[in-house]
């Protein structure tokens, strides 16, 4: 097999394993969530990603690991990460896994409406007709009789709204800082924002040493889930990638199954299926302009 297809067959494997680890984590939130407060949650996936990346990164790179020319644009992009952690945890305690990781997923679609607003990029007729398609999709799991309650919806949104702020200030960002940087950034701010914010939902039932090592797999997941996204880019271009995010639906569905004794239903799943292909139409769109544009 030639060089360039191991590769990109390894990048791929990256990319699912990634994605493994992302539906992972928003599984044991919801499980542990019955318990915790979702801050905690959200200051352990934080605290346990930041000590990882301090323990097999920080004695190679040093201050490098630091060095921006933005850290105000740095600090602002990791609370949006942050934002999306606790509003989607939330989201997840009070839904079903699969349905509300597609819920989450029309945030590309938001990234298409705020680009054109923020970063003034154009916008095709093709464009506006993938998008609306993605919001149909999300009505079609948020409808009425569905598996999604008001409050969860709500926490979702936000999530998405956060989520798509923060791949924005990601397109801002990525041509002039370091990929590996950003990355300790938003393990950085997200720790020390939760630890200064511990005082006012510190309390509960103290965690034994299951729950402690589950809180701590939230960082485990998150940290090793997002090396393994950024080594995947390493290997193969992001629009052959970019399709292979919506694994993490798949595996939403597979644990939602397994632990928690849900599956979507019919129309749930044609919402997912109207989301997914909405997004990967957009990705395509995108690639074909930078085609024709070099």
């Amino acid at each position: 097999m030639p060089e360039a297809h191991r590769k990109v067959g390894f990048a791929v494997l990256l990319m699912l394993g990634a994605t493994l680890c992302f539906a992972a984590l928003d599984a044991t939130s919801k499980h542990l969530s019955k318990t915790y407060p979702i801050p905690m949650m959200v200051w352990g996936r934080y605290t346990f990603h930041c000590l990882m990346m301090l323990i097999f990164l920080a004695p190679s790179m040093r201050l490098q690991l630091v060095a921006t020319t933005r850290p105000v644009a740095q600090i602002v992009r990791a609370l949006m990460l942050t934002g999306t952690t606790g509003f989607s945890m939330a989201g997840f305690s009070m839904m079903p896994l699969a349905e509300s990781t597609a819920f989450l997923f029309v945030t590309p679609l938001v990234v298409v409406i705020l680009s054109h607003y923020l970063l003034k990029e154009s916008i095709t007729g093709a464009h506006w007709i993938a998008v609306l398609a993605g919001f149909f999709g999300a009505l079609l799991i948020a409808r009425p009789g569905g598996a999604l309650n008001m409050q969860g919806i709500i926490w979702m949104s936000l999530a998405a709204a956060c989520y798509a702020i923060y791949q924005i200030q990601t397109r801002q960002l990525s041509p002039t800082e370091n990929t590996v940087t950003m990355l300790f950034y938003t393990a950085l701010v997200g720790t020390v924002s939760m630890t200064l914010a511990a005082p006012l939902y510190w309390g509960g039932p103290t965690p034994d040493w299951i729950d402690a090592a589950l809180i701590a797999s939230l960082g485990i997941y998150g940290g090793t889930g997002h090396l393994m996204l950024t080594r995947a880019f390493r290997y193969a271009a992001a629009s052959f990638l970019s399709p292979f995010l919506y694994g993490q639906l798949v595996w939403a569905m597979l644990l939602g199954w397994m632990f928690y004794e849900h599956l979507p239903d019919l129309l749930s799943v044609a919402g997912m299926a109207v989301i997914v292909g909405s997004s990967v139409s957009i990705a395509l769109m995108e690639r074909f302009r930078q085609t024709r544009m070099r």
